[in-house]
């Protein structure tokens, strides 16, 4: 009896040491016995996301290197020797835009108020905040300003002409509207006239982006960032969940943590689509507004 017992407990030790021996090979098995955790992939949506911007133009104003006492300018003089530089050089001519006439003769006042004389005003607006306070919608917007008793508009327009910046806006084949504000005051204690051309492509001439789909996309980043965050709740908790002591809760865990992955890449493959149906209208817009 006393020869069994020493056996029996030799053949325990035994067993006892194989298990220790080989016990980082049993978790091993065990482990991929179990479930599988799988994998999700964390996607930033504005990376995807193609961009568009409004452009805008605007060259260092002009000074009048010659003035006159009789100096007399008006807003349809200078749009008319405007579209005739155009004509000349083979372009369609602009059309007049209320919109446009409101934001040049706003800028214009604004100079002469607060005395300065940029495309940014001492608070800091440009022409592209002069022209959206004017309700013109833009995809470009192009301002010339000028400054000076000059002649007369033919006189205005080519001394515009002569400046590369500034004919490049006249002569801007993008462009398909102007206003102008000619507008006679006092700057700097001289007695002068301020001349300001808006050039603008409005956005209604370009395919628009459907702005219900960028809303959908934007609602889908949220939802794709709270599944992001539940997920790696759920992954630290699979961490601190035995899958030897407790198997069925660890499985009932991976299994939790599956369908939010699961979920997770069916949302991010719906935003993906409406990703790639957005980028498509910002190709086209971007095609129209670059001539390409």
């Amino acid at each position: 009896m006393r020869i069994k017992l020493i056996i029996a407990l030799l053949v325990l030790a035994a067993l006892a040491g194989t298990v220790f021996y080989f016990r980082a090979d049993l978790a091993v098995l065990y482990l991929s016995l179990s479930q599988k955790i799988q994998n999700f992939e964390k996607t930033s949506v504005d990376s995807l996301l193609s961009k568009t911007g409004q452009q805008v133009n605007a060259p260092p104003p002009i000074r009048a290197q010659k003035e006159t006492l009789k100096a007399q300018l008006t807003k349809s003089g200078t749009i008319k020797w405007t579209n005739s530089q155009r004509s000349d050089n083979g372009l369609p001519i602009l059309a007049e835009n209320k919109n446009l006439d409101q934001a040049a003769l706003s800028k214009a006042q604004d100079m002469f108020k607060k005395q300065y004389f940029a495309h940014e005003s001492p608070t800091g607006a440009g022409p592209a905040e002069v022209a959206k306070a004017a309700g013109y919608d833009f995809l470009i917007i192009g301002e010339n300003l000028a400054l000076g008793n000059f002649a007369n508009d033919q006189e205005l327009v080519q001394a515009w002409m002569d400046s590369p910046g500034h004919r490049a806006n006249i002569l801007n084949s993008k462009y398909k509207e102007i206003g102008v504000a000619v507008l006679h005051g006092t700057y700097e204690n001289k007695s002068t006239w301020i001349a300001v051309q808006e050039f603008g492509l409005p956005s209604a001439a370009c395919p628009q982006i459907n702005s219900a789909l960028k809303n959908s996309i934007d609602l889908y980043q949220k939802q794709l960032d709270d599944l992001s965050s539940l997920l790696v709740e759920k992954k630290a908790e699979l961490g601190l969940t035995s899958p030897r002591r407790n198997p069925d809760l660890y499985n009932q865990k991976v299994d939790e943590y599956n369908k939010l992955v699961n979920q997770y890449n069916s949302l991010l493959a719906r935003t993906k689509s409406l990703i790639d149906n957005y980028n498509s209208q910002v190709r086209a817009l971007n095609a129209c507004v670059t001539g390409q």
